[in-house]
C-alpha cells in the first residue's frame, strides 16, 4: 500500500495506550497498526504549510517568507511571555493574537527524560503533554491568558527544565519523580499575578505510549538528505517513529514535507 501527503504532527487519542494518526491527505494512518510492519518512507518535495507552495521549508513548517510574516509563527508562539494582545498591541495580526493569547493557558510539569515546565492551551491538554514524549503531567495554574502563563513558566524555569532531553526520552530513560511534590515545592515561585490561578488537590494525567522496544542509541533520520528509508516500525512516542535498527524520525520537525510512505 503506497500513502503520499504532506507532513503535519500526529494527532492523538490519549487512550489506555496512546492513538495516533497520520494524516495523509486522503488517507488517515493509525500508526499504532503499522507497528511491527515494514515501512518505506521517500522525499517527495517541499510544500509550504501556509501559501502551499513548493518552497523549501525554513522553521514549522513555513518558508521563510511565510515564517516572517504569517501570525501563526510570531515570537510569542515559542515565548509565550512575548504575547501582548490583553493590552491590545499587535505583533502581526491583532485579531488572530487575540484568539489565542485570550483563551484559558495552563502552567504544566511533565516527566518526560526529566522534570520540566511548559505553557499549552487548556484546549490542547493532553496532546501537549503527548507530542513531548511525557510518561506523566501535572497542570500546576490555569490562568487567563498566554502573557500570565508565560511570566509562570519563566519563574519556574529557574528551578526546572524547560526542554525534554530528546534522547534520553527516545530510550524511556527516565527518573521516578513525583509531580505532585515538585508542584508543591515550586509553588511560592509562582509570580503573584498568578498565584490566585493555583490548580488545588489535582492528580498527576499518566500516559502510555505504544512502543515495543526502545533504542539504545537513537539515530535521527534526515530523510530530505537520504531520500529514502525502510525500516521496521517498533514504536511511537512524542512525535518520533521508532524503528527496529534504531532509527527515529521526528514526524513534528519534518512538516512541511510531502513524504511518501509504502507499507510492506
Amino acid at each position: 500500500m503506497e500513502y503520499q501527503g504532506v507532513l503535519k504532527k500526529m494527532t492523538t487519542e490519549n487512550l489506555d495506550t496512546v492513538q495516533y494518526y497520520l494524516d495523509m491527505k486522503t488517507d488517515f494512518l493509525n500508526m499504532n497498526q503499522l507497528i511491527n510492519k515494514k515501512i518505506t518512507l521517500s522525499f517527495v518535495k517541499y510544500e509550504c504549510l501556509n501559501c502551499h507552495l513548493e518552497k523549501e521549508v525554513y522553521r514549522q513548517g513555513f518558508c521563510k517568507k511565510c515564517f516572517f510574516e504569517t501570525p501563526n509563527a510570531g515570537d510569542w508562539i515559542m515565548r509565550p511571555e512575548l504575547s501582548k494582545a490583553h493590552l491590545d498591541i499587535e505583533d502581526r495580526d491583532l485579531a488572530y493574537e487575540k484568539s489565542v493569547q485570550l483563551k484559558p493557558h495552563i502552567v504544566y510539569l511533565a516527566n518526560s527524560s526529566n522534570v520540566k515546565v511548559g505553557v499549552t492551551r487548556k484546549t490542547q491538554v493532553p496532546t501537549r503533554w503527548i507530542d513531548q514524549g511525557a510518561h506523566e503531567a501535572i497542570e500546576v495554574v490555569e490562568v487567563p491568558n498566554r502573557y500570565l502563563a508565560g511570566i509562570t513558566e519563566i519563574a519556574l524555569k529557574e528551578f526546572v527544565a524547560d526542554k525534554t532531553n530528546w534522547r534520553k526520552m527516545l530510550k524511556n530513560d527516565i527518573e521516578d519523580e513525583s509531580l505532585i511534590s515538585w508542584k508543591e515545592k515550586l509553588r511560592n515561585f509562582i509570580p503573584e499575578e498568578a498565584q490566585q490561578y493555583i490548580i488545588e488537590n489535582n492528580k498527576e494525567t499518566l500516559i502510555n505510549f505504544p512502543v515495543e522496544k526502545y533504542p539504545l542509541k537513537p539515530k535521527s533520520l534526515n530523510i530530505v538528505k537520504s531520500q529514502n528509508y525502510t525500516g521496521v516500525l517498533v514504536g511511537v512516542k512524542g512525535q518520533y517513529l521508532i524503528f527496529e535498527d534504531e532509527t527515529v524520525f521526528n514526524v513534528r520537525s519534518n512538516e512541511g514535507l510531502v513524504i511518501k510512505i509504502n507499507i510492506a
